[in-house]
């Protein structure tokens, strides 16, 4: 009998043990749970304004916690990164890309982000008008934007574009390109390669089937000059007739932005008659035919006044001076000069008003021509 109450105390002391330790471990369990939420939902310390988290092809989430660590998150153990990605469905699944570190985003907010592929996008703009050197310009300072292209000398950047062979100029379309951190400016420039291929297979195939233009290449040339040319956008393809026009009757193009562009980085901003005399395969005074080359990037406006030029008889133009941008018209050489005369005269008051000399060319052309109908004058050459 006392054997029997003796069994019947130990066994009734184990069981207190065991519940004891069962609710030392439901403690444990809700106090390990209870932390583990608190690290799911609980902002992230140590964060900077503006401050972002890059994840690359082939990161795992340990090296993405390690990245956080080194921007300053001392937040969770990795056993519960591990865990919140698992519950999330993100463990194995974080996308490359840029991701928002903005104050007060959370453990499981960042996770699902990167399970989400919600990066951070930027955005860059290559500009109507801009030629090559604006464009590599402008790449190297676009921010988060990886810097290959500017090892490249031309020829190289258009192989490690696919396109050997190719000149750059006007090969890339004005346009606003969207990019996240990781991106290089080469991923750039595909895009924007492949916009403008696709943009001018569109034009041409919707060209006038009675253009003076030959190829798709010359169209892109022509539609660069009218970007350079147009002060008005409502007069792209009334300047596109103009010189399809000239090339028609076998006259020179004489437009100053070819010349400009023949100058290269030495162009001061004047543009002087011993530049319109000066032979360089850009000057369109000396060389008949179109320049070998696009002169700048042309927007789809512009390809598409190329493509399909307005009709009418102007021969020449010249800026109207009166700072609408503007231009003057005219089908007759005396009507231009006349309408030279009316450009100088604004051009003159308005060096009184400490304007910059531009169209010099032209003033000092207009001082020196005779009277009698000469060789034209240039169609644009007080632009």
């Amino acid at each position: 009998m006392a054997a029997k109450e003796k069994k019947g105390k130990r066994g009734c002391g184990c069981l207190i043990v065991i519940v004891l330790l069962l609710a030392a471990l439901a403690a444990a369990g809700g106090w390990a749970w209870q932390r583990y939420l608190s690290f799911a939902d609980a902002p992230l310390q140590g964060l900077q304004p503006d401050q972002s988290l890059l994840v690359e092809r082939g990161d795992s989430l340990p090296a993405v916690v390690r990245k956080l660590r080194a921007s300053g998150v001392a937040v969770g153990e990795e056993i519960e990164w591990r865990v919140l990605a698992k519950q999330l469905g993100a463990a194995g699944r974080l996308q490359v890309g840029e991701y928002s570190l903005a104050p007060g985003t959370s453990p499981r907010a960042l996770l699902t982000a990167m399970r989400d592929g919600k990066v951070v996008s930027h955005r860059f703009v290559i500009v109507d008008g801009w030629n090559v050197r604006d464009l590599r310009a402008a790449l190297a300072r676009a921010d988060k934007l990886k810097q290959q292209a500017s090892q490249l000398d031309d020829a190289a950047l258009m192989k490690a574009l696919g396109k050997d062979g190719q000149h750059p100029e006007g090969r890339f379309l004005p346009e606003t390109y969207f990019y996240t951190g990781g991106d290089s400016d080469l991923d750039v420039l595909k895009r924007a390669s492949s916009a403008m291929d696709k943009a001018l297979a569109a034009t041409w195939s919707g060209r006038d089937k009675d253009s003076v233009l030959k190829t798709p290449y010359e169209l892109l040339i022509m539609a660069s000059i009218v970007e350079k040319e147009t002060g008005v956008p409502a007069e792209r393809a009334q300047i596109a007739g103009l010189f399809e026009r000239r090339l028609k009757l076998g006259m020179r193009l004489e437009t100053d932005p070819t010349v400009i562009y023949g100058i290269g980085p030495a162009y001061d901003g004047n543009i002087r008659k011993r530049d319109l005399q000066t032979d360089t395969p850009y000057n369109t005074y000396t060389r008949a035919g179109l320049p070998p080359t696009p002169i700048a990037m042309p927007g789809l406006a512009a390809l598409k006044a190329a493509a399909n030029p307005a009709p009418g008889d102007a021969l020449f133009f010249v800026a109207a001076g009166d700072g609408s941008g503007r231009s003057l018209f005219a089908a007759t050489y005396a009507q231009h000069q006349a309408n030279v005369r009316i450009y100088l005269q604004r051009y003159r008051q308005n060096q009184g008003r400490g304007q910059p000399e531009e169209g010099k060319a032209v003033l000092e052309e207009a001082a020196e021509a005779p009277s009698a109908a000469t060789p034209p004058a240039a169609p644009g050459a007080t632009r």
